[in-house]
């Protein structure tokens, strides 16, 4: 399969439409505006629908709607517009309706900036808006990651009936590479409980809306038992020079990429430091971290943010050996060299 050059927005872009998107909605917003406009030329030459709306609280209950209706549906934008898209998405998970939503993420809170950021962590995985709900969450850190995980994200949104994500900091949208695009469309499934009028059947009732406590909680222990079986079936992560350290850290994303340099650097000088890097950031691969800590002395957590998956690593680890943490605000972009730096200062406080 040739290889071909793509700008990360565009490339999820692409893939949605090969995973068999029928419709897209959405409102500009940097950094991920180029997804919104490849879609505005792309969806109308296919045949399919493409509507910017009038703003992002719009876009996502166009989504709704086209959902509802049994069609692959998706939205895009930057932190402060999937803010305004929270309520829409808690519709979604209550309604048991899939989606894909895209937070390319910039720096933060407020308007912020344009940089890249990871500061949208506990809004993505926490369920960000109202109820006890979670959406998947994919997080690429590479242009082919994240055609790879669009097409997943919109089978797994399928498969649960759930709302899923796909997590990028403002680089994964602006990075061009060379990727290999999926040349056979993926086909959606049956879906027997979808709104799509007068057929001779019953009818379809979609909605989240239960006014007395008891058939509510009837309603969210069934969401409940869901998200178990995402958590128990789905979580994914990747491996980097694992084998034999000492020091784990834990980054996705472009910190991710970062750490991967800065790991290489440090094993050449002796020193024994591997990545743990998470896919699904829900369902978090605590597993996989848990069975780290007979290996690990400790573990080094790298974000750009205060400190948000922080939080799941030290629940993973349950204490059971140190965990530390480096993080870059504002929008900024760790260098492998001040990686390597902070590996040496943990070296030396714990494995010296």
């Amino acid at each position: 399969m040739a290889k071909v050059l793509m700008k990360g927005n565009e490339a999820i872009a692409e893939a949605a439409i090969r995973a068999g998107c029928d419709g897209y909605f959405g409102y500009p917003i940097t950094p991920q505006t180029e997804l919104l406009e490849y879609m505005s030329r792309r969806m109308p030459e296919l045949g399919r629908a493409f509507v910017q709306g009038e703003s992002e609280i719009a876009s996502i209950n166009m989504v709704l709607g086209a959902a509802a209706a049994g069609k692959r549906a998706m939205t895009s934008s930057s932190s402060p517009g999937v803010s305004l898209k929270q309520e829409g998405i808690s519709f979604l998970a209550g309604n048991e309706l899939p989606a894909v939503i895209v937070n390319i993420m910039r720096g933060g809170p407020g308007l912020g900036n344009v940089q890249p950021s990871q500061s949208d962590y506990f809004q993505a995985t926490k369920g960000g808006g109202h109820g006890d709900y979670f959406p998947i969450v994919l997080a690429p850190s590479t242009v082919q990651e994240a055609i790879d995980f669009t097409i997943l994200a919109f089978e797994l949104a399928d498969k649960y009936r759930n709302p899923a994500m796909i997590l990028g900091d403002g680089s994964i949208g602006q990075i061009m590479e060379p990727v290999e695009l999926p040349e056979v469309e993926s086909k959606p499934p049956d879906k027997p409980w979808a709104v799509t009028g007068c057929k001779g059947r019953e009818k379809n009732i979609i909605r989240s809306l239960y006014l007395l406590a008891g058939p509510l909680e009837a309603r969210n222990v069934i969401l409940q038992k869901k998200y178990r079986e995402i958590e128990a079936n789905e979580q994914r992560h990747a491996e980097f020079m694992l084998e034999g350290a000492e020091m784990v850290i834990v980054a996705y994303g472009t910190t991710g990429r970062v750490a991967q340099t800065a790991i290489t650097r440090a094993r050449d000088e002796g020193m024994p430091v591997g990545l743990f890097r998470p896919i699904t950031l829900y369902p978090y691969p605590k597993d996989a971290i848990s069975s780290l800590v007979e290996q690990a002395r400790v573990f080094l957590v790298l974000e750009m943010s205060a400190g948000q998956m922080l939080e799941d690593v030290e629940l993973a680890v349950k204490g059971t050996v140190p965990v530390e943490f480096q993080g870059w605000l504002g929008g900024r972009v760790p260098t492998p060299s001040e990686v390597t730096q902070t590996i040496k200062e943990i070296r030396t406080k714990y494995l010296k």
